[in-house]
């Protein structure tokens, strides 16, 4: 039995600040490996820190919209204008190595016998948003593991399937046998379940148990970068309110 525990981080959105807090935490949990359900990138004010940051700590990354959109150059007419603005500064500010990185990720991942995508398995390049029992059936048809981590949503929650499908907030659960589980891991950098804090998952091998994570980090320097990088003060705002 491995003694492997994963830290399953998402949804960085360029928040340096918040991705250091989470660093800090996972290793005083005992996190031994890392992997990373998407958007590095977008939002907040440190994409290239945050991008290389996650670049050197894990191979075990697969690609988010906002990773997708800042390292193309597509049009942008799907996205919030809010949104459509931050990637069209974010393109401004990676090396040519930098798009270069986001463009080669993978749409999704398998490692250690779990899977990683950013939206959904059946469909991940077109970054539908699983909010539902509905939406999350169509994805286990494709879900080739017991254990599959996502994001996208910014939400953490779980849904577990055996006769149906069930949603479900979640701080601790055991792997059960019989049972397939797909678990939203939140956002590190930009949280929207009302709590301000980043949140992430642990993943223990060894005792089949996944450990939902939340952590302070200091909001009010985030909100000043975004600011002075002349990015929507609406932006700031959202992280003091978790919305």
């Amino acid at each position: 039995m491995s003694d492997r525990k994963f830290a399953i981080l998402g949804d960085i959105h360029s928040n340096w600040e918040a991705l250091s807090a989470v660093l800090e935490d996972c290793r005083e949990q005992g996190a031994t490996d890392f992997v990373c359900v998407g958007d590095l990138v977008g939002y907040n004010a440190d994409p290239v820190r945050c991008l290389r940051a996650v670049r050197e700590l894990t191979p075990h990354v697969v690609r988010g919209n906002h990773d997708h959109y800042c390292s193309h150059d597509e049009h942008l007419d799907d996205f919030h204008p809010l949104a459509a603005h931050v990637v069209d500064w974010t393109r401004r500010q990676l090396s040519q190595d930098d798009a270069a990185y986001l463009r080669e990720l993978s749409f999704t991942l398998r490692v250690a016998g779990f899977s990683v995508v950013h939206s959904t398995m059946d469909m991940p390049e077109k970054w539908g948003y699983v909010f539902d029992t509905l939406d999350a059936e169509s994805h286990f048809t494709y879900q080739p593991t017991t254990v599959c981590f996502y994001g996208h949503t910014h939400i953490p929650v779980v849904f577990e399937k055996q006769s149906a499908v069930t949603r479900s907030h979640y701080e601790r659960v055991k792997i059960a046998l019989g049972k397939r589980y797909f678990f939203n891991v939140g956002s590190v950098g930009q949280p929207r379940d009302g709590d301000p804090l980043s949140a992430y998952a642990l993943y223990d091998l060894e005792a089949r148990e996944v450990v939902l994570r939340r952590v302070s980090y200091d909001v009010a320097a985030t909100q000043e970068k975004v600011l002075k990088a002349g990015l929507p003060e609406r932006l700031a705002k959202r992280l003091e309110i978790g919305r």
